[in-house]
């Protein structure tokens, strides 16, 4: 069997490892596509992967064929994308709806700032136009021929959802048009609350647990029968894992007094615009020096930094705090990874403000703190997934407002025994759905199988001939629309806007700029023929 698998960068597949794995364990091939390239460790997974496999195969997707259609079905499906977050359920994420609307052209901006959006049919109609208007969008005769020649017996998706520009929902479309299977990977637990829709049904969602199968079902309009729940397959590694040295060794190699219990801050990945981490943490550092207990004041910290947001941190020094390290990289070696969980299994408790790495810590048997600063708000309660944390089998989290309050938690962990933690209620319903000591990896590569294998009249249904009529009617006329002087700005996002306004700036600049140097040419040759005339016999 070969199997296509598509992601936005090489980065995605990462929480797909063990399943690439054991695909070629299997027999099979898999080659692995993506769209662009990228920067924080995923080529080298690529290289480790068709090192150890023969059937393991990379190589570059082409995106969609630039052009006007392309730059349309980008317009309405972000206009789509920001109906979503109009919807009830959304009015406690502002942070959401905002992102959305700044990538959104203007005339669904306008919509969503009108009373219309605050009725429901007038949310839906506008909806079902630009969706049958989007689903009329020509189709990608590149992405076409790519998936004729890799001849595949199956597609896999991830993250479909994730990314704005992707061309990964033309690859969806194309290929249902060719009757290929297909899946899509739900790569992270908030993509399917906090991402885009999902717009053309696949044969399959794989998804980590009971809350996203009712995601899927009730935010993007998935057939029940076609969400498998198959557990979180990118946490496997870490079940049965040990440490990978002794605890002094590691806190030697972090950089942490080896006689002191630490505290572990990890990192997260932020808003766009969120305020600085890293000014946050050395206020609760602070914080944690300024205790009146002794052993708090006096512990070991360790900080990770999230990878993505490494930046912010160049020039901050925390040697000032005492025993402070801020060490470790992405975990995507083998090396990095166990460098990662040594720091959760041995540290006393992790702490954080809104990340994955609170289900690792789960795992690790660590318990896990979150602060919820006001600044921190839309990254914390203004999501949806954030509050499972707290919820779903029980809760994870222990939560406070203040840097006070937290600081006498983190007393009680640090004065408590710092035995392994069991979270077993929340792990068997977040993360191993099918049992503690079932791994997910085996039941996510088999749900593919059994999809390539199927039939295809089980594919999804096509839209009917009305709708696809309205569709390519209601496009048509976007499209003139689109390419008219009057209306043709109603189709700008925030960024075209600010950048057509920029250029025309610019353009007013250099024209103002001429016409003052032709002002002074003039000028100077009038005095020179007056000069001319003075002087003349």
């Amino acid at each position: 069997m070969k199997l296509l698998f598509l992601a936005r960068h090489a980065n995605y597949f990462r929480n797909f490892e063990s399943v690439i794995r054991l695909w070629a364990d299997r027999g099979h091939q898999v080659h692995l596509a993506v769209e662009r390239g990228e920067s924080v460790g995923g080529s080298a997974l690529l290289d480790r992967l068709t090192a150890s496999y023969a059937g393991v195969t990379t190589g570059e997707a082409p995106r969609r064929e630039a052009g006007e259609w392309t730059s349309m079905a980008a317009r309405l499906r972000r206009g789509i994308d920001l109906l979503r977050y109009l919807e009830p359920s959304y009015d406690g994420t502002p942070r959401l709806r905002t992102r959305a609307a700044e990538r959104a052209p203007a005339f669904a901006v306008r919509f969503a700032d009108s009373v219309w959006a605050r009725v429901a049919s007038g949310r839906a109609l506008l909806g079902w136009l630009l969706r049958r208007a989007e689903a009329a969008i020509p189709p990608s005769r590149d992405v076409a021929a790519y998936l004729r020649e890799q001849q595949a017996d199956a597609l896999v998706i991830t993250p479909l959802i994730g990314v704005v520009g992707s061309s990964q929902p033309d690859y969806l479309r194309a290929a249902r048009a060719a009757q290929l299977p297909t899946a899509v990977a739900v790569w992270s637990w908030d993509h399917l609350t906090s991402k885009a829709l999902i717009r053309d049904a696949p044969d399959r969602v794989l998804v980590w647990n009971e809350v996203q199968r009712d995601e899927a079902v009730r935010l993007h309009g998935i057939a029940a029968d076609h969400v498998v729940v198959t557990g979180a397959q990118c946490f496997d590694h870490w079940f049965g894992r040990h440490p990978s040295r002794t605890r002094d060794a590691f806190c030697a190699a972090a950089g942490l007094p080896e006689g002191k219990p630490f505290l572990l801050y990890v990192g997260s990945a932020l808003f766009a615009g969120s305020p600085s981490e890293a000014g946050f943490v050395q206020r609760w550092i602070a914080a944690i020096r300024a205790s009146a207990d002794p052993a708090l004041r006096s512990c070991g910290i360790l900080v990770r930094p999230h990878p993505q947001r490494m930046r912010e941190w160049e020039g901050v020094d925390l040697s000032a705090f005492g025993d402070v390290s801020v060490w470790g990289g992405n975990p995507v070696t083998e090396q990095a990874r166990a460098d990662y969980f040594d720091s959760l299994a041995y540290s006393r408790a992790v702490v954080g403000l809104n990340t994955s790495a609170f289900l690792e810590a789960a795992i690790a048997g660590r318990r896990v703190l979150a602060i919820l600063p006001d600044e921190f708000r839309d990254n914390q309660e203004g999501t949806l997934h954030f509050g499972y944390l707290s919820t779903v089998g029980g809760g994870l989290l222990r939560t406070s407002r203040t840097l006070a309050e937290h600081c006498v938690q983190l007393s009680q962990e640090l004065a408590a025994s710092g035995d392994r933690v069991g979270h077993d209620a929340f792990i068997r319903a977040f993360v191993r759905p099918h049992g503690l000591d079932v791994p997910a990896t085996p039941v996510f590569a088999d749900a593919v199988e059994a999809m390539a294998s199927e039939p295809r009249s089980q594919t999804v249904s096509e839209p009917d001939a009305g709708s696809t009529a309205m569709g390519r009617w209601m496009l048509g006329l976007l499209h003139r629309m689109s390419r008219s002087r009057r209306f043709g700005p109603w189709f700008f996002d925030e960024e075209e806007r600010r950048a057509r306004a920029w250029r025309g700036a610019k353009a007013e600049e250099r024209a103002a700029f001429r016409r003052a140097n032709l002002d002074s040419d003039a000028r100077a040759k009038a005095e020179e023929t007056m000069r001319a005339k003075r002087t003349a016999p």
